[in-house]
């Protein structure tokens, strides 16, 4: 229960102490005489109207609200008249109006009853006494500011969690927005690499087997066969994708990467007739997945590029273990580019290329760098930092 429900909580036993404190008071003095049935009759129904409450829509300002409080207010009036100790039921009620009631309204309602408070004690009394003018004002004067200070406090206090909720569900929004953005690109980037690729170089084996159709058949025959399976190879990868959206096929174990570029580089070589070279320097090191796919995928797309642009005979593909980082770098001979020429990828640019592989290796905390001039051919750089975890045990 929160601070407002325990205020409501201690509203509700103050009144009734009062009231039932106010008819033994009265008891006490007058017996059970002719206005006594009156007098009870009047407490019982306070508290059979104040306990009606729990069908009041509280702050909700309705016309219900407020006669139900006009209700309980002029059975109270009627008690003060017939026994002035019941006037201390005026501090609860005075809680009640400012609840019930809009700000102004209930300010209006407490000052009428300070002043039936102060009339009924004077006439007890036979004279004017200051403090029985005084003490009433000044208690309905600190009930009325204590209320606005508290309920303006929870006000803001609640409209702060309302812009809470709504800058929350702003930053779930944009956060759903950027993930579905790098999601998207991430299978752009694997597509190009996988099913893209394959495509192309089933068009560059089609495209020699039909030059050499007529002079050389056997060779033909042989490209074709390649083609097919480029093309088996990339249905399957087509369908690895839609089962699971995984990245181009990687042996189970990421430390044989290795392994998988020879594999590569063979499959590379037979398929564009390039001279495909592997180098492997340093101790090999158990790779995590994303890391081995990340650079396995970087030298597919490499491997790519070279053959449908460089125009070159040889590419080197070199893996380089250290303590705290692997590399690799594919090297070729042919006839290069301005690498600060190359546009980003959009409409009228075929493919993601370079931006495809720069982003994968943002996205594995790593780098890709290139150099290349005209006539001197192109070297793709890419490196990872690794983490612990990717080390082996050596004790």
């Amino acid at each position: 229960m929160g601070r407002v429900g325990g205020l409501v909580v201690w509203l509700h036993v103050t009144l009734v102490v009062l009231v039932l404190a106010s008819v033994v008071r009265y008891v006490q003095a007058h017996g059970f005489g002719e206005p006594a049935p009156v007098v009870l009759t009047g407490a019982a129904l306070v508290l059979v109207v104040y306990a009606s409450q729990r069908w009041v829509p509280w702050r909700s300002r309705h016309w219900w609200s407020a006669t139900w409080f006009a209700v309980l207010v002029a059975t109270w009036l009627v008690l003060v008249l017939l026994a002035p100790s019941f006037a201390w039921c005026a501090v609860p009620l005075a809680f009640v109006a400012l609840r019930v009631l809009p700000f102004g309204v209930a300010g209006a309602v407490v000052s009428a009853m300070v002043l039936t408070v102060a009339l009924a004690w004077s006439g007890m009394r036979g004279f004017a006494d200051p403090t029985v003018l005084a003490g009433p004002a000044c208690v309905a004067v600190l009930a009325v500011v204590a209320y606005r200070s508290l309920d303006t406090d929870a006000r803001l206090r609640q409209r702060l969690l309302d812009d809470l909720r709504e800058a929350q569900g702003d930053l779930a929004e944009a956060q759903h927005r950027a993930g579905t953005l790098a999601e998207r690109a991430r299978l752009s980037r694997e597509i190009h690499d996988s099913v893209a690729q394959g495509l192309s170089s089933i068009n560059l084996l089609l495209q020699a087997a039909e030059q050499e159709w007529d002079q050389r058949p056997a060779l033909a025959r042989s490209l074709v066969g390649q083609a097919a399976q480029s093309a088996r190879d990339g249905l399957e990868e087509a369908r690895r994708l839609v089962r699971d959206l995984a990245p181009a096929p990687v042996p189970p174990d990421p430390a044989t990467l290795p392994e998988a570029l020879a594999h590569l580089a063979q499959r590379s070589g037979g398929t564009t007739g390039l001279q495909v070279d592997l180098r492997v320097h340093g101790e090999p090191l158990p790779l995590p997945e994303d890391v081995a796919v990340g650079l396995l995928q970087t030298a597919r797309g490499a491997l790519a590029n070279v053959a449908e642009h460089a125009a070159a005979q040889r590419v080197t593909l070199t893996l380089t273990f250290q303590d705290n980082a692997v590399s690799l770098d594919v090297r070729d001979d042919g006839r290069g580019f301005d690498p600060e020429t190359v546009p980003p990828p959009g409409r009228g640019v075929r493919g993601r290329g370079l931006s495809g592989m720069r982003s994968r290796m943002h996205t594995l905390g790593g780098q890709l760098v290139v150099e290349s001039a005209s006539g001197e051919g192109t070297v793709v750089a890419a490196s990872v930092p690794l983490v612990e975890r990717a080390r082996p045990d050596r004790s």
